[in-house]
């Protein structure tokens, strides 16, 4: 790992726009800080962000990654975030480290796909509303970091995604839109309308029970089988989620999960496929998300902001992104 310093920061492309973006992230910071911990905290974190881009020119950094960065920076210090990061930013977070965001807004075209197989009426509306996917976007590439005010959820849902798949992000945000979907049809049918509803997440979900059902989506409609509905389907070979094998991987050389593999596959039956959603046993889900998703390189991370959340969890106020 390249060493912290002044160094970083001379004649670095990137240090100006990741300045800007760390003096703006006052508000991910506890309430009451020390102005003095607050400051070197920020200067920590920009040393971080220069660290990991500097190991890894092949990424280039986007607004929004310092909301990712920053809580692990909270959770697990300055040392081992640094080492965590490294290895997100070249796993999970490889497709917003483009030169452009074309492989993010593939990822973004999974959305109306699950929210069509689940509820097709709520998708024909937002479809002639025109309100597209913008509005998820902070969501997905900050992990949702950037607009959820309450540090538990963040870092809970932070243990939930590191635990799977790099898609899982995009199943969330589709169940969050779900789970509003009484709202949403209560707006006018335009994109103005649409668009700001959306993009304000209230603070009050029923945070464990959209996890779980994140789950089941996820087994329900894997990727494989939505990326043909997905807009720009002749960019998925090229994303690193879709070439994401050392999950896949990982998980197979775990024995018990191969017994329940064995056993998810005699369970299921193609009469089976077409049953309403959300349905299946929760031993399926866990199955698939500890196929798909878990990492021996990551878990650690994972528990490490489990066990941090439940001993501090300070309140953070809502963000605005920039």
């Amino acid at each position: 790992m390249f060493p912290a310093g002044p160094e970083l920061r001379v004649n670095n492309k990137d240090y100006e726009q990741v300045l800007l973006d760390v003096r703006r992230s006052l508000r991910r910071f506890p309430p009451g800080m020390p102005l003095k911990e607050r400051e070197d905290l920020q200067e920590q974190l920009i040393d971080i962000i220069l660290q990991v881009l500097a190991r890894n020119p092949q990424l280039h950094y986007y607004q929004g990654y310092h909301d990712i960065v920053v809580t692990f920076l909270l959770v697990v210090g300055g040392p081992l975030a640094t080492l965590l990061v490294d290895k997100l930013s070249t796993h999970h977070l490889r497709d917003f480290m483009d030169p452009s965001m074309d492989n993010t807004k593939h990822i973004l075209n999974y959305l109306m796909p699950i929210i069509e197989l689940v509820n097709p009426g709520l998708h024909d509306f937002m479809v002639r509303a025109e309100v597209g996917t913008i509005f998820a976007l902070s969501w997905l590439i900050t992990w949702f970091g950037h607009v959820l005010s309450d540090f538990r959820h963040v870092v809970r849902l932070y243990d939930f995604f590191l635990a799977c798949h790099p898609l899982m992000p995009i199943y969330f945000a589709a169940v969050i839109v779900l789970h509003r979907e009484s709202e949403v049809m209560e707006c006018e049918c335009d994109m103005a309308s649409v668009h700001h509803l959306l993009s304000q997440i209230p603070q009050d979900l029923p945070y464990e029970t959209l996890i779980s059902k994140a789950g089941d989506l996820f087994v329900q409609f894997p990727p494989s089988e939505l990326s043909r509905e997905a807009a720009l389907q002749h960019q998925a070979e090229r994303t690193a989620v879709s070439t994401f094998k050392d999950f896949e991987l990982a998980s197979t050389q775990q024995r018990p999960d191969m017994v329940l593999r064995r056993r998810f596959r005699d369970s299921v039956r193609p009469e089976n496929r077409n049953k309403a959603v959300l349905t299946k046993p929760r031993t399926n889900r866990l199955v698939k998300l500890a196929v798909m998703g878990l990492t021996v390189a990551l878990g650690a991370a994972a528990l490490a902001v489990v066990k941090s959340a439940l001993e501090w969890a300070p309140k953070f106020e809502l963000q605005i992104f920039p």
